[in-house]
């Protein structure tokens, strides 16, 4: 049977491609056999499920536990009705053991129980009644929430004591977030406070992403499946543009081999990694798309805002930089400073939040375009000066991060550009009070340097030429953009105040300085 690289639910191993999903967690059998509670925290699409799923059927095919995954998500419908979400969740949960147990580890009858203690009375005469230890992993978790979630961690650490005869053995909560960020919003918090109602886990467990040598071994699967190399230079590559994300590498090859339609004798090259990258970007697949939703929460938006806007964090809690880092949007550079998690992020992140300036954008004939169809630079920063005249001030208010507000929409008009047959490639780090932005259209490429005028600051003029220099350099460039954003109080209406003016670099190259 024919395998193929997974980006959508767990691997199976028969008709995927897959590493061992217990690889990167390897203390999980010494943790079962302490009669450990413990919890399993990752973003979503790292393998938590592959994982959980492997782990209970080795588990039960030792003939030493009974042990089975399942998940309390049905009940998330009801977060103000414990006793509903329960019956939802004691349902599917018959389901799943008839599916995933022989029918002599399967659970008894749920006996009868009170709203709030029907899950806690469920496993402890499942675990009277097991021939064998029972295990039991509860997966999507933090899907719950406010009373449910309460009562159901409620009635884990009310039954924890009577393991391992009246109560499972050992557990496992399963899902994005560590339990301090499990959402409640009772008692004015949208988390749990510091006095957990599962304060007896054992430890919070994590999964890492795939190293360069796991990434490799992956793609050679395929290799010694169809015949078909990657080449160094593409694994290399793939390993660049995610950081070893396992959605993301699976979905570079998935996009290569599959859509694509690269034939088999030919190599997979690292051309063929980049186009894969730039139609996933464009595409916005659910995983993808899915961090539009995260960029909306406070707490990750008082982390995001700063880093596209290349200013210092300030005074954000640990907790908040952490919960970064759980999500997978963030990692602590070992450089220095919080970045974002890999370069495909990198640029979808501002691609998101460009999707309501880009929806209120007028129709803008294209008219930086030659005959030829070529780009002419000249006619672009026209284009954009009188698009930025007539519509900033409007546009800036329905940017939905204030502080960088002017670079959404400068992008979001750049996206119109690109749309026809160009890319847009975004740098940007915490702390360097800057942007970069580099636009490729047919043979011409475009380096621009994006900086703000605050309140209180000096014109940021020669440290931007100094700053665009360096990046000019790196792109082999003798020509580029300069745009100073004032924000500044009590300016004049954009439409007077921007301006066009021709300078040099340090270096001697040649600059337009756009401010407005």
């Amino acid at each position: 049977m024919p395998k193929w690289f997974n980006n959508a639910g767990p691997c199976k191993t028969d008709i995927h491609y897959m590493l061992s999903p217990l690889a990167r967690l390897p203390e999980l059998t010494q943790i079962i056999e302490q009669q450990g509670y413990f919890i399993i925290h990752a973003p979503r699409q790292m393998g938590k499920t592959t994982a959980m799923l492997t782990l209970a059927q080795e588990l039960t095919a030792s003939g030493r536990y009974t042990a089975v995954m399942l998940s309390v998500e049905v009940g998330a419908a009801f977060p103000h009705d414990p006793g509903t979400a329960e019956a939802a969740i004691l349902s599917s949960w018959t389901n799943a053991a008839k599916f995933r147990l022989p029918p002599e580890l399967q659970p008894p009858l749920w006996p009868e129980a009170n709203p709030g203690q029907r899950i806690g009375a469920a496993l402890s005469e499942w675990a009277h009644n097991s021939p064998r230890p029972l295990v039991v992993f509860i997966d999507e978790i933090d899907s719950l929430q406010d009373e449910t979630l309460i009562a159901v961690l409620r009635q884990l650490r009310s039954g924890y004591p009577n393991r391992p005869q009246g109560f499972p053995h050992a557990l496992a909560l399963v899902g994005v977030r560590d339990v301090r960020d499990y959402k409640v919003a009772s008692g004015g918090s949208n988390r749990l406070n510091t006095s957990s109602p599962f304060n007896i886990k054992l430890k919070s467990l994590t999964l890492r992403n795939f190293t360069l040598a796991e990434v490799t071994q992956l793609y050679e699967q395929h290799t010694t499946a169809t015949g078909q190399i990657f080449t160094t230079e593409a694994v290399e590559q793939a390993f660049t543009l995610t950081q070893g994300q396992p959605w993301l590498v699976n979905a570079l090859a998935k996009e290569i081999v599959e859509e694509l339609r690269i034939a088999p004798t030919q190599p997979i090259t690292r051309e063929h990694i980049d186009t894969a990258k730039e139609i996933l970007i464009q595409r916005r697949d659910t995983h993808l798309d899915s961090l539009a939703y995260l960029l909306q929460e406070e707490r990750v938006k008082a982390v995001i805002e700063p880093i596209l806007a290349g200013k210092e964090l300030g005074n954000i809690p640990s907790d908040d930089v952490q919960f970064l880092i759980d999500l997978g949007l963030c990692y602590m550079n070992p450089q220095g400073g919080l970045a974002i998690a890999n370069p495909i992020y990198q640029e979808v992140l501002p691609l998101v939040l460009t999707q309501t300036p880009q929806a209120s954008l007028p129709r803008i004939a294209p008219s930086w375009l030659t005959p030829e169809g070529k780009l002419d630079p000249e006619q672009l920063l026209q284009a954009f000066l009188s698009f930025w005249r007539q519509h900033g001030e409007p546009l800036l208010k329905s940017a939905p991060y204030h502080e960088i507000a002017p670079h959404l929409v400068l992008m979001a008009f750049l996206h119109r550009v690109v749309n026809g047959g160009g890319t847009l490639e975004r740098e940007y780090a915490i702390g360097s009070d800057r942007m970069d932005l580099c636009l490729r259209y047919g043979n011409v490429t475009l380096g621009m340097e994006l900086k703000v005028w605050r309140q209180g600051r000096p014109d940021p003029i020669k440290v931007g030429l100094e700053q665009l220099d360096r990046y000019l350099t790196g792109l082999g460039l003798d020509n580029g953009w300069l745009v100073i954003f004032d924000q500044r109080q009590g300016l004049p209406p954009i439409a007077e105040r921007t301006t066009t003016e021709l300078t040099t670099t340090p270096s001697d190259r040649t600059v337009v300085v756009i401010r407005g």
